[in-house]
């Protein structure tokens, strides 16, 4: 059982998904404590083979999470500004790199580092009412936690130079548009959403989600002949898991697999 170090950060397991809600109010915004928070359930969750999804969402109904609180800047530091970039980066390339598939159910506002957070997980899902921004530039800052990067492969560089050049706020239809968001629901219905999708996950083979998910975020940094060989040994080494055997058996057996993660 995957437990929070912090009560900025709530955790309920439902099956092989754990929930992760962010509880900061008003707006649910980070800071050193549910950042590093955020590390430890992830870490904690990558040695639990019991889980295989996680989903994220905001407390409340307002915010998803509205990112860094500004307070912590407004005095110029700049060893405070190294310190929290550094834990907004550990933070969501922590999320990002989970063995299992991750979901941001977005049920409000995702401003600056909450849509960074938002970024840092496999797929999005986005309330009728939500927003959208990186609006770093406008208060002389830029976005630290992957959000350059994240969201410019996201969306392509003209989006994302719109959102953050320009500091443009997207509803969540456009946001679907462009791609952004993987889909959109009424409001209150992302959390349902996010938790169905996690379930279906569940539904496949654990190891071979992972193998999977690492060679598509490979993608990003390699080029795509140097791939083609890789993906091939991903193949050959799922052979060597147990839910291999297992998939391939319950299928020819007319009978639902019972995955171990092993």
């Amino acid at each position: 059982m995957v437990e929070s170090t912090t009560e900025k950060l709530l955790t309920e397991q439902r099956g092989n998904t754990l929930l992760v809600t962010i509880n900061n109010p008003p707006a649910n915004t980070w800071d050193p404590e549910s950042l590093g928070g955020l590390v430890d359930i992830i870490q904690a969750s990558e040695n639990d083979k019991d889980i295989y999804a996680i989903v994220v969402v905001g407390q409340g109904e307002k915010f998803f999470s509205a990112g860094a609180d500004l307070k912590l800047f407004a005095d110029g530091d700049k060893d405070v500004a190294r310190s929290m970039a550094e834990h907004f980066g550990r933070a969501f390339e922590t999320l990002s790199s989970f063995r299992g598939v991750t979901i941001a159910a977005i049920n409000g506002f995702a401003m600056g580092g909450g849509l960074e957070c938002a970024l840092a997980c496999d797929i999005r899902i986005a309330e009728q009412q939500a927003q959208m921004a990186l609006p770093e530039a406008t208060v002389g800052l830029l976005p630290c936690g992957g959000g350059t990067q994240n969201l410019a492969w996201t969306i392509g560089e003209g989006w994302a130079k719109r959102m953050i050049l320009c500091g443009e706020r997207v509803d969540a239809q456009t946001a679907k548009t462009i791609g952004l968001v993987e889909e959109v629901v009424d409001t209150g219905q992302a959390l349902g959403r996010g938790l169905e999708l996690a379930e279906a996950v569940g539904h496949q083979s654990p190891p071979a989600v992972a193998a999977c998910k690492d060679l598509i975020q490979k993608a990003r940094a390699g080029n795509i002949a140097a791939a083609y060989s890789v993906e091939r040994d991903a193949f050959v080494g799922l052979f060597d898991t147990n839910d291999q055997k297992e998939g391939v058996n319950a299928f020819l057996e007319k009978r639902s697999p019972e995955w171990t993660n092993t």
